[in-house]
């Protein structure tokens, strides 16, 4: 009975990565952000009677499957592969209004939040802080993928990235301690929010020690091989060793993540990966992030659906609006004295803080008969769907509005020559085919033949002017070609490794040298 049952789990969850992976795959293809995609399609599963997918739902909107695979299963890899990639010198440059939204953002909301909504809503003391922190932080999960697939800004996009990863974990560390211990630290009074502050210091530090010596720790041991898949194993190991180690010993889980990431991304890469290790371990947890991404916001349009509204609109509504005014306050005061942050970039910021799946998992986490558990459940999980759906899907516009995801200069004219080139190509080859085909003579040929000679010269001397105008444009060019470039010459060692024409050890040792070639093309764009 319990190998079956196994079996069936396994089935369940085979049927869940399928239908995540076809959505996101459909989405992608329409140029739409798969996670609100998701989330949309989720709710639609959860609201419509399908009998073949009853299973899966009773399976997943349970509050403790939920919980543990959001974070215990998913959370680490996503946090690590963010933190992975980061360059240790973008979160240097723009430490400043990181910390800023990270600290000062992060408590500021959860004050605002908590305050208004013992005074407009009527929570107790403890329900209203425990809401607070769920809506404090920005959720790294729903803001990375969305803003990863708008391609916004580079340097708006790691401060939004380090302000998620890091707020992430402040906002843990403020939910446990008003979930668990605010009542009795209020007994105590003074020596209570004393207690408190030092259990604030404590878990984050803990975290803090716990990621660095991990990710020095398995940085230095990398350094000993060179052997990628090894080192990807090491990889796994250290996020969820330095998640699991952390939360047994009562530390933030998410802070020790994110700091062995960003030590084993940056100093173990410099000191102990190839370019060859680089590559394919970024790549391994691209494509784990992908799928993680994927079943859980599916998940979390299936989960929402198991929430019941019927009076509380007037609830949710003053919730959803307490929660925005609480972040534009603490995003615009918080970066009041961040010097050289366009006010454009502020507005983003303050949209584009979205709530996501660990509100959800951590509101589920709640003891059964927590007091306000169930009007906590409500207005979190509405908070949440409001902010994915009608915040993510209106960010594309607020970036187009506000001018931020502009193309640089010349790129519209450069694209048009592009596709005009395309259009010119295409023609004199169908000209050539059907020709010969219909057995047209030279003559009749030789003039439609020539006009698009003409104007494909034209064309070529028009992109000529607009290189040398945008010597960018040039650059990106010849990226383009030594990247094919390489990837041909990859693809040829294949070709003659698979004929025998020369031996295994070769072909490892030639594609290495094409794949080192190829990182330090990747890391100068």
């Amino acid at each position: 009975m319990h190998d079956l049952d196994l079996h069936h789990i396994f089935e369940l969850g085979l049927m869940l990565v399928m239908i995540a992976a076809g959505i996101t795959a459909i989405a992608k293809k329409l140029k739409q952000p798969y996670p609100i995609a998701l989330v949309i399609v989720g709710t639609i599963i959860g609201l419509v009677n399908i009998p073949v997918l009853e299973p899966l739902k009773d399976f997943i909107t349970e509050g403790e499957i939920f919980n543990f695979v959001i974070i215990t299963l998913f959370l680490p890899a996503l946090l690590g592969e963010a933190s992975l990639k980061l360059p240790f010198s973008h979160l240097k440059e723009n430490k400043e209004p990181i910390l800023a939204l990270a600290f000062g953002a992060t408590l500021l909301s959860f004050l605002i939040v908590g305050f208004s909504t013992i005074w407009l809503l009527g929570f107790s003391i403890q329900s209203a802080f425990v809401f607070a922190a769920l809506m404090s932080a920005t959720d790294p999960v729903s803001v990375l993928s969305i803003f990863k697939s708008l391609g916004v800004n580079k340097r708006l996009a790691i401060v939004i990235e380090g302000e998620s990863l890091f707020n992430d974990g402040l906002a843990v560390v403020l939910f446990k301690i008003s979930a668990f211990y605010l009542l009795t630290y209020l007994d105590l009074g003074v020596v209570g929010a004393g207690y408190g502050l030092w259990e604030f210091i404590k878990v984050i530090s803990l975290g803090l020690i716990i990621g660095g010596a991990l990710g020095y720790g398995f940085s230095k041991l990398t350094s000993y091989y060179d052997d990628y898949p090894l080192e990807i194993i090491f990889s796994v190991i250290l996020f969820y060793g330095s998640f699991l180690v952390a939360e047994a010993v009562h530390a933030s889980g998410v802070i020790a993540v994110v700091v062995a990431g960003i030590i084993f991304g940056n100093y173990g890469a410099r000191i102990g990966m190839s370019p060859t290790t680089k590559l394919n371990i970024n790549n391994f947890w691209e494509v784990t992030a992908l799928l993680a991404n994927s079943i859980v916001f599916l998940m979390v349009g299936l989960e929402i659906t198991r929430i019941n509204l019927a009076d509380k609109w007037g609830l949710v509504f003053l919730a959803i609006i307490i929660v925005l005014i609480a972040r534009s306050i603490s995003v615009y005061a918080s970066l009041l004295f961040t010097k050289n942050f366009p006010t454009s970039w502020k507005h983003i910021i303050n949209w584009g803080g979205l709530k996501g799946s660990l509100s959800i998992a951590l509101v589920l986490s709640l003891p059964r008969d927590f007091n306000g558990r169930e009007d906590i459940l409500i207005i979190a999980f509405s908070v949440v769907l409001f902010s994915l759906v009608i915040q993510g899907l209106s960010i594309k516009k607020l970036l187009a509005f506000l001018g931020v995801n502009k193309k640089e200069e010349g790129f519209k004219e450069y694209e048009e020559l592009i596709a005009r080139g395309h259009r010119f190509e295409t023609a004199i080859k169908e000209i050539h085919s059907v020709r010969k085909k219909l057995f047209i003579t030279e003559t009749a040929a030789k003039e439609v033949f020539t006009q698009y000679e003409q104007e494909l010269s034209i064309l070529q001397s028009n992109l000529e002017n607009l290189l040398e105008k945008h010597p960018s444009l040039k650059q990106k060019q010849q990226i383009i070609l030594q990247k094919y470039a390489l990837y041909a010459q990859y693809e040829t060692i294949e070709k003659l490794n698979k004929e025998d024409i020369i031996s295994n050890e070769v072909a490892e040792h030639e594609q290495s040298q094409v794949m080192d070639k190829l990182v330090k093309l990747e890391d100068s764009i």
